[in-house]
């Protein structure tokens, strides 16, 4: 199995309460991580971790509304904090773009809502999906619920009652005319729709 060098968390969106945020550190803690929670005058709070070899890792936490928002990036060697930073990610429903940095190739994996969706493997001249999700229940319900060719098909139908009323009124050949190209135009546009 290739060893990995490091994990970049590039983009990351972790949005939380109070109660969230000890759970936070706390996740930390439990990875027997060396960490320094700062509390900044304006209500914001740095957590800074201890990477290997002494370096720091800082995530700024900024107080909005009644909540405390991570955004930004950071650089993991150590593999128990890359842990509880992906399962923070997960339980916590954050959103992220995560390289897994190996010598060759990095895997990027990409978190909407604490889940994974999409995973690719970057090469120096390949990419390849390795997994993507795909909603086929929620395409499945959109496609159920969309119904614009239901109301084009009403608004023709419409559309040929009245030209076909206003037709039996006019008695003059050119106009009629006119009418029946535009009904030929229509009736092929509900055929086509309708098939």
């Amino acid at each position: 199995m290739a060893n990995r060098l490091a994990t970049e968390y590039v983009k990351t969106c972790l949005k939380l309460t109070e109660a969230e945020m000890t759970q936070f550190i706390q996740m930390f803690v439990d990875q027997g991580a060396s960490l320094q929670v700062k509390v900044l005058e304006n209500g914001n709070q740095e957590v800074v971790l201890q990477d290997d070899a002494g370096e720091e890792i800082v995530l700024p936490f900024e107080r909005q509304m009644n909540l405390y928002v991570c955004q930004g990036t950071c650089r993991m060697k150590n593999r128990n904090l890359v842990n509880a930073m992906r399962k923070a990610v997960s339980v916590f429903k954050g959103d992220a773009v995560v390289h897994r940095i190996y010598h060759a190739y990095t895997m990027v994996y990409t978190y909407k809502q604490g889940a994974v969706v999409k995973i690719v493997e970057k090469a120096k001249n390949a990419e390849k999906v390795v997994y993507e999700f795909k909603d086929t229940l929620g395409q499945l319900e959109h496609l159920f619920h969309k119904n614009e060719v239901e109301q084009e098909i009403r608004w023709l139908k419409e559309q040929v009652n009245s030209l076909l009323d206003l037709r039996n009124e006019i008695t003059e050949n050119y106009v009629r005319d006119q009418i029946d190209v535009r009904l030929r135009k229509l009736t092929h546009r509900l055929f086509v729709l309708e098939a």
